[in-house]
């Protein structure tokens, strides 16, 4: 299925490595142009080069995506940037781990107050943009109980339903609102390369736990949210698509 994003502006809030990466890369190859944030400035910097390859307009900011002005603060660079914004991808993550307060700091933070704050920030721009729509990164944890990451699987739980909330506020002005659930992903230097480079037992009995017999890459959730973000898709909103090789279907 071809994607066409000729002149469409597109802002990854996380976007210098893994699943973010991808999605902007695969935008930039489909003729967008776009603007990426991460707090690491040498990966923001080499993936800046990879979208300017494709030689359309782009822009790349470092920015805390725990820090509301920092936030907000890059939105509007952006899209000064850009010109506007047709299309919000909220992809960052604080992996906040286990049970603690700083485990559940981390996730409200990033995962959810980034996430609504950077649709704050955005959606003036949205109202006048083309077509436009945002797309939530979550994870399949959020429907499973979790012993390992409590914290980590609620905060994606947020951000799915209020996936659905923001998709009926935006509904009138015509903006869509999608997310995407990922399973298990494996790109260098990620999670799961880190356990697998460590020899982690985990690594194994998680992706032997996939019907499909291995890992997700980064460019199967990009290509969903190409889809999520084209006119293939102008009919769906307040959505959620696990993307996963059946991972939750071995429970």
């Amino acid at each position: 299925m071809p994607f066409d994003f000729t002149d469409r502006r597109v802002v990854v809030a996380g976007g210098s490595r893994g699943i973010g990466r991808s999605i902007a890369l695969g935008f930039a190859a489909a003729g967008a142009q776009v603007s990426i944030c991460a707090r690491g400035a040498d990966a923001l910097e080499a993936t800046r080069r990879e979208i300017a390859a494709h030689g359309h307009r782009c822009h790349a900011g470092t920015c805390d995506l725990a820090d509301e002005a920092a936030v907000a603060s890059y939105v509007a660079d952006a899209a000064a940037a850009l010109g506007g914004i047709d299309v919000l991808v909220n992809n960052a993550s604080g992996f906040g781990q286990g049970d603690s307060e700083a485990g559940w700091a981390a996730g409200l933070n990033v995962d959810v107050m980034a996430m609504v704050r950077a649709s704050h920030a955005a959606l003036p721009h949205l109202e006048k943009g083309r077509r436009p729509s945002v797309i939530h990164i979550s994870s399949i944890s959020a429907y499973r109980a979790s012993t390992r990451t409590p914290a980590y699987a609620a905060v994606k739980a947020a951000m799915i339903s209020y996936t659905a909330s923001q998709a009926a506020m935006l509904a009138p002005q015509r903006i869509r609102v999608n997310g995407i659930a990922p399973g298990s992903i494996e790109f260098p230097g990620g999670v799961w390369d880190r356990r697998k480079q460590a020899g982690d037992k985990l690594y194994d009995r998680v992706r032997g736990s996939i019907p499909f017999g291995r890992m997700g890459t980064p460019e199967e959730i990009a290509e969903v949210a190409l889809f999520l973000a084209s006119d293939h898709a102008r009919w769906i909103t307040g959505q959620t698509i696990v993307v996963d090789g059946g991972q939750l279907l071995a429970g």
